[in-house]
């Protein structure tokens, strides 16, 4: 996210720390649809993604007078949305099955029919890569985190995020010249 939008949140939280209940608002506008996505990321089920998001509200609400960095909202937030997916899985077996259910049929499904588009061909090499390689990917290029917001989102060393978005990223250049050598060779 740019500096703007995090300067934006910092002035909505701030607004929000002095008693306007309409900061507030704007920060659920802003901020609930992306965090559903980010919860349904881990649990591949919505209903589950929107409790989990509801119950965070609930908890930043209260620990929003409290927050650190008002510019840090949304790494802040995300942190939290991502704890609650991740006790939700825990606490949950059947999710964890299903989950590794996606996994193994995203693993078989490597076709690509004709005028398939690049996107949805990255979309499937991702589908492809660990969990937590996935995860950075997202939370790097789609939703803009910086390496320390991100190390801060998933609890780990900067070190450490540099080292997934490295090894992503060599291992879909590869999934994806495999794909693009299938499809050449007439293997596909």
């Amino acid at each position: 996210m740019g500096n703007t939008n995090k300067t934006f949140d910092g002035l909505l939280v701030l607004q929000y720390q002095s008693g306007d209940k309409k900061a507030l608002s704007l920060l659920v506008k802003r901020y609930h649809l992306r965090l559903c996505r980010h919860a349904f990321w881990y649990t591949r089920d919505m209903d589950a993604a929107k409790d989990i998001v509801q119950d965070c509200w609930s908890v930043m609400v209260n620990k929003l007078s409290n927050i650190k960095d008002p510019n840090s909202f949304g790494s802040w937030a995300t942190k939290i949305v991502t704890r609650k997916s991740l006790d939700y899985l825990n606490r949950n077996k059947r999710t964890r099955e299903h989950m590794q259910s996606y996994a193994k049929l995203s693993e078989t499904d490597g076709s690509y029919e004709e005028g398939e588009s690049d996107r949805l061909k990255l979309q499937n090499g991702i589908r492809l890569l660990p969990g937590d390689q996935q995860m950075v990917l997202r939370l790097f290029y789609t939703q803009e985190y910086s390496l320390r917001e991100i190390s801060d989102i998933l609890n780990i060393s900067v070190g450490t995020v540099k080292s997934r978005l490295f090894h992503a990223r060599e291992k879909l250049k590869t999934i994806l010249k495999t794909n693009n050598d299938e499809k050449r060779s007439g293997k596909n």
